[in-house]
């Protein structure tokens, strides 16, 4: 007697769907209407999904992910995927889900937000900041957290080289940015809005505009931890901050060096000013460790971040030494605590981000 066929269901077809996510918008393709139609026709299965704009960049990884998960149920021999493009009003409609309501607050400002705001400062450029920034965004990523990297240095923006995505181009739809993604870790860059090598010569108003548009325009999702790149000093992007986010939290970068630690100093007075609390201090090219088993060389001197702690009344998270391999990694876009994770500075740098976790 010949074994009964298996025939699956579109309601089995559509609960596979659920577990595929629109790469950019990190919600079920079900969740967000985007499937159009399933027809089954014994062991073949038809999904007709839509894409949100017609140039979709992650168009192969949707039709990958669709096809995986809809051929792993009994009875489906053959999966075919048809893609097609929202109309004006289906877009519409999934952006009311995404942000209800055309004047609803920004859920990174709302007062109920859980994500964690960190305001990663320096007084003076050099000191290796955005460095910081982009290995603690993806340590704590590794760590299981989802996280976003706001770069508010507008004039020396450094983040998309540093996460190898330079000639990377956000997704806009419907004037809501989507972040690009890179190493677990959601982007936003002055960067990704103008050509390589080109100079951004802003007054006040305009650096304004910037970011609070990458604060509350941008899809940022529901981030755990949310990095801020600051310029140097204490100027109108550290300012801007401060008054959008008021419940930001500040990191101070600096060197050894007493002069880096001088002007560092008055970051943290901005901090005080203006009621951001200070959580830690980051000492940076610490030392140099010219060969294993070596006595360190403390090329830029001693203290500076233990005595910028003591002034700033925060605790001293780690002392980050000068490491060839991180120069490298940044070099390459790829971190030093994904392509080296023993290295002496990725275990600093991790142990930051599980201090952090604990607070």
């Amino acid at each position: 007697m010949a074994a009964r066929q298996v025939i699956v269901t579109k309601e089995q077809v559509m609960e596979a769907l659920r577990d595929v996510m629109d790469p950019e918008l990190h919600r079920s393709i079900v969740e967000l209407n985007m499937v159009k139609e399933v027809a089954i026709r014994g062991g073949d299965v038809k999904v007709e999904a839509l894409l949100t704009i017609s140039g979709c960049p992650m168009r192969e990884t949707i039709i990958d992910s669709i096809r995986t998960k809809v051929q792993t149920l009994p009875g489906v021999e053959r999966v075919d995927v048809q893609l097609g493009v929202m109309s004006q009003e289906q877009r519409q409609a999934l952006m009311g889900q995404l942000r209800p309501g055309p004047k609803q607050q920004s859920p990174l400002l709302a007062p109920t937000s859980k994500t964690r705001i960190l305001a990663i400062a320096s007084g003076k450029g050099g000191v290796g900041k955005s460095t910081v920034t982009v290995n603690l965004a993806a340590a704590l990523a590794r760590r299981g957290r989802t996280v976003g990297v706001v770069d508010a240095d507008v004039y020396g923006f450094s983040v998309p080289k540093m996460m190898g995505v330079s000639a990377g181009r956000p997704t806009i739809i419907d004037q809501m940015i989507i972040p690009i993604e890179r190493h677990g870790v959601r982007l936003m860059s002055i960067g990704f809005m103008v050509d390589e090598g080109e100079a951004v010569i802003w007054r006040g108003p305009m650096l304004h505009k910037a970011l609070t548009t990458f604060l509350t325009e941008v899809h940022w999702g529901d981030v755990d931890d949310l990095l801020i790149d600051l310029p140097p000093g204490t100027g109108d992007v550290s300012l801007t901050i401060a008054q959008t986010l008021p419940r930001a939290e500040m990191l101070i970068v600096t060197t050894p060096q007493s002069t880096a630690t001088n002007v560092a100093f008055r970051s943290g007075k901005m901090a005080e000013k203006v009621n951001m609390p200070v959580i830690g201090v980051i000492e940076n090219m610490s030392y140099f460790v010219p060969s294993p088993g070596a006595d360190p060389i403390y090329i830029f001197g001693r203290g500076g971040g233990e005595q910028l702690a003591r002034q700033v009344d925060a605790p001293l998270l780690g002392q980050i030494p000068l490491d060839q391999e991180i120069r490298e990694g940044s070099d390459r876009g790829v971190p030093v605590v994904i392509t080296a994770p023993d290295a002496a500075s990725s275990r600093i740098f991790y142990a930051i981000a599980d201090t952090l976790l604990k607070g």
